[in-house]
């Protein structure tokens, strides 16, 4: 039975009135994030350094879902400018209750052209990729969570939650990237640099969930795998080949999980990983 004490379903899962800044916001997966916080009645904030695609987001989310939300350019890895988005959502709206790190770098290996990924294999990996993947997926994400997570922390507490990948858990398997004719030293391969990433923000969300506990700030990760995204069909089954349901994740079946880690439905949940994978990591 239901006392003045608890909370219905729908109201755990209900986002009305939160403000949630999702940064990386123009891409595939960022604008389902924000359609998710629309949905439950929440406001996104489309924060992405391409100021195009982050209005065209923010455009429709506002005409879907008759919700106000916002477009606000960001280069995640300038201390400067993650204050300043920080500034203006505060000026704008009064509030901030979610942080979405969902921005990486991520590129595409299984369509670069055969004898043309040499810079991806790990013997000639360039320093300087390096240093662009870490800034942006890594320091962006502990700069963004500085600087929102503070300002959460010091007033109604909120809820940081990081995008990592099934890559976080387990090495790529680069069979999946070969190409046929191809020597061995131009294969293509998954860059060292996204897992990287992707496991370090796995302990930097255990630090900031311990960290800000009792400062009423939740922070949890969220381990998707791939999502079909008209890749090659070879590619697509080699993968579906690792995955113990056989397919790759729609791009609509996140939703759920978004909702849950960044809604009162996870009150009791910080530190942890939720994955979401179709089973690949239980092989």
């Amino acid at each position: 039975m239901k006392t003045d004490k608890t909370k219905s379903v729908k109201e755990l899962f209900d986002l009305t009135g939160r403000v949630a800044i999702i940064t990386g916001g123009a891409g595939l997966l960022g604008c389902m994030h924000a359609e998710t916080i629309a949905e439950a009645g929440g406001i996104p904030v489309i924060a992405d350094i391409e100021k195009g695609g982050a209005e065209r987001v923010a455009t429709h989310i506002s005409n879907r879902f008759k919700i106000g939300s916002i477009s606000i350019p960001t280069d995640i890895t300038v201390l400067e400018s993650v204050k300043e988005l920080m500034e203006r959502v505060l000026a704008h709206f009064g509030r901030v209750d979610i942080l979405i790190n969902n921005a990486a770098n991520n590129p595409k290996v299984e369509e670069i052209g055969a004898g043309r990924a040499q810079w991806s294999r790990f013997e000639s990996f360039p320093l300087q990729t390096w240093n662009q993947d870490i800034a942006v997926g890594l320091t962006g994400a502990f700069i963004c969570s500085q600087v929102i997570g503070t300002e959460m922390a010091s007033g109604h507490g909120g809820v940081i939650l990081n995008i990592l990948s099934d890559l976080a858990l387990i090495a790529p398997d680069q069979r999946i990237y070969q190409q046929p004719g191809v020597s061995e030293e131009e294969q293509p391969t998954k860059p060292v640099s996204y897992s990287v990433v992707k496991g370090a923000l796995l302990n930097l969300t255990r630090y900031l969930a311990a960290y800000w506990a009792e400062k009423n700030v939740r922070v949890n990760a969220l381990s998707p795998g791939g999502v079909y995204n008209d890749q090659p069909d070879d590619f697509v089954q080699r993968l579906a080949n690792l995955i113990p349901m056989g397919r790759m994740a729609r791009v609509d079946e996140y939703k759920g999980a978004i909702l849950f880690l960044v809604s009162d439905a996870s009150s009791y949940m910080t530190g942890a990983n939720l994955i979401v994978d179709g089973g690949r990591t239980a092989w």
